[in-house]
């Protein structure tokens, strides 16, 4: 089964992706993504850590999440924005490139057995991206967010931290 929670940022996405992990599983698998940019994001980090309690089971992973063994499992995956940066980056900021090998790995991870609650943000409802990094950034992520959310069983867009069906 896989769950695609989407939303703005703090628009109450996380929230909304644990307590529907909470409910499917008494013991879930928060699957963080991120790499540590700079203190700031240390500290969401942190926050995001503090929101969780020893129910959880924490995995890391960059980029190669179909090499974790989720089997049998309900994952929270947080989140696709921060993990396709890492391809983003690591392709120096080639969207082809960055977008086949997101989903290549992508469909590799639905391969397992697991259920899935995808977390992405919608970043292409704000601002136009004042550099051609961002714009590009943006355009990437409307690109796989459509592509993940094409598989979703659900799909749920977050407003004001008020969730709405989608699919």
């Amino acid at each position: 089964m896989l769950y695609y929670v989407s939303g703005g940022q703090r628009s109450g996405k996380s929230r909304y992706a644990q307590e529907l992990a909470l409910q499917l599983s008494p013991c879930p698998v928060y699957l963080a993504t991120s790499r540590a940019w700079d203190d700031d994001h240390r500290q969401r980090i942190a926050r995001h850590v503090a929101d969780r309690d020893a129910r959880w089971t924490t995995l890391e992973e960059e980029k190669y999440l179909s090499r974790l063994d989720l089997a049998g499992r309900v994952v929270v995956l947080d989140c696709v924005t921060l993990w396709l940066t890492n391809f983003f980056t690591d392709a120096n900021y080639d969207v082809a490139t960055a977008l086949t090998q997101a989903q290549a790995e992508f469909d590799q991870l639905l391969t397992q057995d697991c259920t899935l609650v995808v977390i992405s943000n919608e970043i292409g409802m704000g601002l136009h991206a004042p550099t051609e990094a961002g714009r590009k950034f943006t355009d990437l992520q409307g690109w796989l967010n459509q592509y993940i959310a094409q598989r979703a069983d659900r799909a749920i867009f977050m407003v004001s931290g008020l969730p709405l069906a989608v699919k």
